[in-house]
């Protein structure tokens, strides 16, 4: 159990906060965040101790971890509908992979949470008119007016209440049996149904084998009617989430309760900043997203101040360097961790890197360029006698048209056909499943290489 006795968490104020609202009312804000300290936690301090121990299990190379979901939710998507087909879209997505890798898949959305993202600029101008930036559902509005635009309080509440909502859904998701891996499986058979996806068919026809072999056995399937599918968001918003950290009544630990994961963006990772000194002493697992300027000494003073004492599964470096630079920047990043000699779980988000803007005016990525990413990331850890631990993507269980390439060869042309983010590109669900398959194939080699 977790109590709240208004613990006040505020030594991030001494020190540099970049990428925060500007509030119009700090007695507002005040007054919201005095509300949010007594509202109960979100997730449990036994929760993101699991979660901390299975991370650590991917850092050994013992299972892999899948992270995905919303660039940026929003509250009109946080719908059961959409909600459901994300969870959907990730455990399919578990399924190839656990087969590939033939070990646990630890499965972790970028859901119930994720309402709020950094920006390139403060201020957005159109047609000469210059207003704050859209920060995300929980700082304020997309719609471009003076009104909407202004940072508003209120929006934290919002998103508590939305983040609840979302973390209900996803419990009565996967452990009221939706996620039995029958059920799951069947729905990747009908994936590879499409002529598009055909390639993929001889090693869906293996799993297939497998789950009849376990039937035909006598397998305890009531055991895999459940999964732990746990929350992540980048802890940006530092007045929310300091107003969500809280005492653990057993240990007197902190944990941040909004979230079981916690990561602190590229934009975000000054050791001696904010961002970092909220989360250097909260017991959740947490990570860092690094991108192609980071020096080897930016890596060790974040260890040396988020996990000083080398705890396994403490922190995870999310690398997002672009696949043109992947192979030259990662491997002295990789040394210098190993010269330290904490232990360090690696990541691949292979989409922030790879962003690019189509003639129309489309923010988009492709898919091709995505998975060179991906494969560069495998290439650089298999090298370094490092396990590749798992992967970072944004995604929807919708048929978006996002993200160009993929087997069903979408072109810039489709990507008005159902372009929704408001933010960054998505992978959709088929696209999503396609990188599953080549992912697992992946695995299965590295495993093969280790052997």
């Amino acid at each position: 159990m977790i109590i709240d006795e208004s613990f006040p968490w505020d030594s991030w104020r001494d020190h540099p906060a970049v990428q925060q609202p500007e509030y119009p009312d700090s007695e507002h804000l005040r007054q919201v965040t005095e509300k949010l300290r007594k509202r109960p936690p979100l997730v449990f301090a036994g929760e993101a101790d699991d979660l901390r121990a299975q991370m650590a299990e991917a850092g050994r190379g013992e299972a892999f971890v899948l992270m995905g979901g919303d660039c940026a939710e929003t509250f009109e998507g946080s719908t059961a509908d959409q909600i459901r087909m994300k969870i959907q879209t990730l455990l399919q997505m578990a399924v190839v992979l656990t087969y590939g890798a033939s070990m646990p898949v630890v499965k972790v959305g970028r859901i119930a949470g994720q309402y709020a993202k950094p920006r390139s600029s403060d201020t957005e101008t159109r047609d000469g008119v210059t207003l704050p930036s859209y920060r995300g559902d929980a700082v304020n509005d997309y719609a471009f007016t003076a009104e909407g635009r202004t940072p508003d309080p209120e929006r934290l509440l919002d998103t508590y209440q939305h983040s609840a909502g979302s973390l209900n859904l996803i419990r009565a998701f996967t452990k009221g049996g939706y996620a039995d891996l029958r059920r799951v499986h069947t729905w990747n058979a009908g994936f590879t149904k499409n002529p598009a996806y055909s390639r993929y068919e001889a090693l869906a026809k293996e799993i297939n084998r497998a789950v009849r072999f376990m039937e035909a056995a006598g397998a305890d399937f009531e055991g895999l009617k459940v999964v732990d599918l746990y929350s992540s968001h980048e802890a940006l918003l530092l007045e929310y989430e300091a107003a969500m950290t809280r005492i653990d009544s057993r240990s007197g630990d902190l944990y941040n309760t909004s979230g079981h994961f916690l990561w602190i963006g590229e934009r975000t990772r000054q050791p001696e900043g904010a961002h970092v000194e909220i989360l250097r002493e909260v017991r959740n697992p947490i990570g860092v997203k690094v991108g192609p300027n980071a020096q080897p000494d930016d890596l060790y003073r974040l260890i040396e101040k988020l996990n000083p004492d080398g705890e396994e599964g403490r922190l995870t470096f999310i690398t997002r360097m672009g696949a043109d630079k992947i192979r030259d920047v990662l491997p002295p990043l990789v040394d210098a961790v190993q010269r330290d000699g904490r232990p360090v779980v690696w990541l691949t988000d292979p989409m922030h890197g790879n962003t690019i803007k189509t003639s129309s005016g489309y923010k988009t990525r492709d898919f091709e360029t995505i998975m060179d990413e991906v494969n560069g990331f495998f290439s650089v850890l298999a090298e370094k006698n490092e396990s590749p631990a798992g992967m970072h993507i944004e995604l929807t269980g919708d048929d978006v048209t996002e993200v160009i390439g993929g087997a069903e060869n979408l072109d810039e042309l489709r990507l008005k056909d159902k372009y929704e983010t408001l933010v960054d590109p998505r992978l959709n669900h088929q696209q999503s499943l396609e990188m599953a398959f080549r992912v697992a194939q992946l695995l299965r080699d590295y495993q093969e290489s280790r052997q």
